[in-house]
């Protein structure tokens, strides 16, 4: 059945819609990048304090996500033991 031109969209599964899915597709330079302009914008004093509450989420969500992508790679990182110089380094752990 056809939708009527007043329908609004259903939201497609594929496409993120809120600003925490936005961020969890980006990658880190993307994310960082977002970050980045936030905080340059955080800095103009002429918004209001809705506009900066606003700001504040959204840089803090992308924080988030660049601190995630750091841990994952922390995970991935190898570790060589001095004290057995032939074995393979193995995945780090804490």
């Amino acid at each position: 059945m056809p939708r009527s031109p007043r329908q609004p969209k259903e939201p497609q599964d594929d496409v993120p819609n809120t600003e925490d899915e936005i961020a969890a597709s980006l990658s880190f330079r993307q994310a960082q990048a977002a970050l980045d302009l936030c905080l340059a914008e955080l800095q103009d004093a002429d918004l209001d304090v809705e506009a900066m509450a606003g700001l504040y989420r959204r840089a803090l969500t992308y924080s988030q996500r660049c601190e995630t992508l750091l841990q994952q790679v922390e995970q991935e990182v190898m570790q060589w033991d001095p004290q057995l110089p032939d074995a393979p380094p193995s995945p780090f752990s804490s």
